[in-house]
């Protein structure tokens, strides 16, 4: 990698699913919000301007929503780390992922736009 890592971002990836330590969140569910970025040599993708030579953050967004909405976990910091192990096991040329993870409006028993946890993961 050179020594300033290009990034592939993609923000504000949201779904509905059934996470959480309560049965009952289990049961209703919740909004989520994910933003990541992925670090890869885009120089090949900038000289040939073909997607071939990058990641498709379509492909990228889609993956998150899949493990988000398939997967069931209670904890966040556990679904974090099996989105970030999907990503870095499906597109190889991804070096270090940084997964931010959020739930809309948790149940903290306070006004909270949302909680979640940031984790980083490199090859």
């Amino acid at each position: 990698m050179p020594d300033a890592a290009d990034q592939i971002i993609v923000q504000g990836i949201e779904f509905y699913a059934y996470h959480g330590v309560p049965d009952a969140e289990q049961q209703i569910g919740h909004r989520y919000r994910v933003d990541l970025a992925a670090e890869i040599d885009l120089r090949a993708a900038a000289r040939s301007d073909n997607l071939s030579d990058t990641v498709s953050y379509g492909d990228l967004a889609r993956l998150v929503i899949q493990i988000g909405t398939t997967q069931r976990t209670r904890l966040l910091e556990t679904l974090a780390e099996q989105m970030c192990a999907a990503i870095l096991e499906r597109f190889p040329a991804i070096q270090r992922v940084e997964l931010f993870l959020a739930k809309r409006l948790p149940p903290t028993g306070t006004i909270t736009e949302l909680a979640g946890v940031k984790i980083i993961r490199t090859r």
